[in-house]
Formats: C-alpha cells, sequence, structure tokens
C-alpha cells in the first residue's frame, strides 16, 4: 500500500514537473522543437502598446458582408507588418481591430477603410475584370484526371466577366492570370483552357482551409459596405511593460501569501492543495498558449481572481473534511466525507460565476471579453484540479500511511 502510494503521489508531480519543464522552457530535438508558452501568448494593447479602431459597417449588413471585411482588414493589415493582431466581430455590425506595435491611429484607418480593389491581371499587366465581375467564388472538392479528391476555388462571373475572361483565357492559355487585391497578389494560378461558360476552378491549392480564405479574399473583391471608424486611440508603449511587471509582481507574491495561508491552516491538505494550484496554473497557460488567447489587464485580473476561487474551492472542501474529523470519523472517511458534502456547494458557487463569465463574454466588448474568457477558463481548471487533482493526490498521500496525526491535517 505504502509503496503504491509513493509511485502514485510522486508519479504525478514527475509528469507535472515535466509538463511545466517543457511548456516553460521549451525542448528541441533534431528538426522537432516545442516553443514555451510565453512565446505563444499574446499581450493586448495596455500592455504592449499600439493602435486601436472600431469600425462600424455602414447600410444594410449581413453576416456574409462582415466576414468579407474581416478578410479585407486582415489582408491589409498584414500588408502593413503588424505582428499578432487581433481582428474581431462585435455585435452585428462592428469590427474592433487591435494592431500592437503600431503608433500612427490615422494610417491604420486609412488602411482599414478603404474601398476593396479586386482585380484580375493578365501576365503582361492588363486589366481582365474587376470583382464587380465575379457572381460568386466558394471552396469546394474537386476531382482530378486521376480521381484524386482535392480543394479548390470554384468562381463564376456575370455575363460581363464570362465575355472577358473568355477572350483572356484564350489570348493567355498557358500562362498565369494574377488576382490582386489591394495591390497585392493573393493567387497566380495558370490558365490549362479556354473557359467561356463562366466558371473557372482554382486548382494546386494546398488545403481546404486555404481554399476558403482564397474564396472569402475573391468574394470581398465587391464588398458592398463602407467602413466607417467610431472609435480609435493610440496605447503608449511605455504603459506596457510597467503594468505588465506589476501584473507579475502582484500575481506572484499574491499566490505565495496564499500558499502560505493554505500550510498554515490547513497543514499537509493545505500542502497538497499548493501543489494542486502550481498544477491550475500551468494549466491555465498551456490553454492561453494553445489557444493564442490575448492577455490585457483585464485578462490577467481575471485569472488572479480564478486564482483565489480555485483556493476557495479547497477551503470549502478541507472545512467539511475537518468537521468529519471531530466528529470522530477517522482520516479516510472523513476525507471522502468531506469532498462529497462539499461538492454541492462548490459546484453551485462556480456554475453561477460560469453563467456570468459566458454571459460578460457574449455581451461585452473589449477588455471586457479578456477578463470574462481568463475567468471562465480559471474556474474551468479550477474545478478540475480541486475535484480530481486534489483529492488524487491526497488519497496517494494517505496510502503512504506517513501519519495519522489529526492535526497534521488541520482539526
Amino acid at each position: 500500500m505504502r509503496s503504491r502510494g509513493f509511485i502514485r503521489f510522486f508519479s504525478v508531480i514527475l509528469i507535472a514537473a515535466v509538463v511545466a519543464y517543457i511548456a516553460f522552457v521549451g525542448i528541441k530535438a533534431g528538426n522537432y522543437s516545442i516553443t514555451p508558452v510565453q512565446d505563444h501568448i499574446r499581450l493586448g494593447l495596455d500592455l504592449r502598446g499600439g493602435v486601436y479602431v472600431l469600425e462600424e459597417a455602414q447600410g444594410n449588413v449581413t453576416q456574409d458582408a462582415i466576414n468579407k471585411a474581416i478578410a479585407v482588414i486582415r489582408n491589409r493589415v498584414d500588408a502593413l507588418g503588424v505582428t499578432q493582431p487581433v481582428i474581431t466581430q462585435q455585435g452585428s455590425n462592428r469590427i474592433r481591430v487591435e494592431l500592437p506595435g503600431m503608433n500612427d491611429p490615422d494610417k491604420a484607418i486609412e488602411t482599414i477603410g478603404k474601398t476593396a480593389q479586386l482585380k484580375f491581371v493578365g501576365p503582361d499587366g492588363e486589366v481582365i475584370l474587376t470583382g464587380a465581375n465575379v457572381k460568386d467564388a466558394k471552396a469546394v472538392y474537386g476531382t482530378t484526371e486521376t480521381g484524386i479528391q482535392q480543394p479548390e476555388v470554384s468562381l463564376s462571373f456575370d455575363s460581363e466577366g464570362t465575355k472577358k475572361f473568355a477572350d483572356a483565357t484564350q489570348k493567355y492559355l498557358n500562362q498565369p492570370i494574377a488576382i490582386v487585391l489591394d495591390d497585392k497578389v493573393i493567387s497566380a494560378p495558370t490558365v490549362r483552357s479556354v473557359i467561356t461558360n463562366g466558371v473557372a476552378a482554382i486548382t494546386g491549392l494546398k488545403d481546404f482551409k486555404e481554399a476558403s480564405e482564397l474564396a472569402t479574399l475573391i468574394r470581398a473583391g465587391s464588398l458592398p459596405v463602407t467602413l466607417k471608424p467610431i472609435a480609435y486611440s493610440s496605447v503608449g508603449a511605455t504603459l506596457g511593460p510597467s503594468a505588465l511587471k506589476a501584473s507579475m509582481e502582484a500575481g506572484i507574491y499574491g499566490t505565495i501569501l496564499v500558499m502560505l495561508f493554505m500550510i498554515a491552516f490547513y497543514r499537509l491538505p493545505g500542502f497538497i492543495a499548493d501543489l494542486a494550484l502550481l498544477i491550475y496554473i500551468l494549466i491555465n497557460f498551456i490553454v492561453y498558449a494553445l489557444f493564442s488567447i490575448t492577455l490585457d489587464l483585464p485578462g490577467i485580473a481575471g485569472f488572479l481572481l480564478s486564482i483565489g476561487m480555485a483556493v476557495d474551492t479547497n477551503i470549502l472542501i478541507f472545512e467539511r473534511f475537518k468537521e468529519e474529523l471531530w466528529a470522530g470519523k477517522s482520516i479516510r472517511p472523513a476525507l471522502d466525507a468531506g469532498f462529497a458534502k462539499a461538492f454541492r456547494a462548490v459546484f453551485d458557487a462556480n456554475i453561477t460565476t460560469i453563467i456570468g463569465a459566458i454571459i460578460l463574454f457574449y455581451m461585452g466588448s473589449g477588455n471586457v471579453k479578456g477578463f470574462a474568457l481568463t475567468l471562465l477558463i480559471g474556474v474551468l481548471s479550477s474545478l478540475f484540479t480541486a475535484i480530481t487533482v486534489t483529492r488524487f493526490l491526497l488519497h496517494a498521500l494517505l496510502d503512504m500511511d506517513l501519519t495519522k496525526n489529526i492535526k497534521l491535517y488541520g482539526a
């Protein structure tokens, strides 16, 4: 029993330590490498500095038009050389654009808001037709001559575009025709045959995602909406480092004080809760990195708040555990009863927070969403660590049978 408990306890600690090392240090073996999580976590404008623009689509706006506008904006922002821009829809007709590292809001507004210009250009520079001649563009799976399914973009043109494209494919047979959006070539397929029916296909794409993105960009060439900036601001770069440093220091000092409190009041269970808390923090940062979540100051606040809630969950469990010990139960039955009796209160308390975070995320905007998202992730991972990790480690500790003195269990 003792050896089994020892193996279970230290296996979890060893696995967590290895994952933490890989996550925060990274590894490299030959051509395979894992970069640290901090390289994948994006910092918001309030931490990094840059430009924020909120655009509103004018007129009768559809969801497809908003999707087209976002695709065009992303294409233009990429041309600016901005690293890790954040482009999201807000409400039914607004688009929020965050450009970290940029300091000229006027240039950002000019670049984002101009009308999209899509052109089909021959190898000699002649403009064959424009986006106004494109009726539709969609990603589909086509079949090659050998019977293999591959992603492609299906194009259809209006009557004027059909005639112009037929003449162009005859003129530029076996030559490339470039598809240019805002003076940037987004594709240059080679003409394989004369196309007279107004329907063409762009093949040779890497995957269906690339085909979908290209189709969206082509459809956006005839974007029917006008974007109007309704809010913008420029965040100085000096705010970011100081705010980030202060947030990190507050988080570290706060976590250390919480861990000392848990050990002082709950002894061995408090020590186990501290181990689970470190695993909880590790889980959160891995999730932030996997989903490229943007961290701003409200987001960090949501994360720090969730740390307190994770500890609060353990406190509820340990208090029930102590009550069972005071009632005369032995340690293991008291532990199981403590978890069972605390689960209802823990679940109810966390589910209300989860509901509140979801409402904030879907109805809020900007920094409110960042706070809600990190809080939601934190609450979900705290439930997992408190109910699963803490309980597993405590049972493994009891299996080692190191002591039966209830004072070491906080009672």
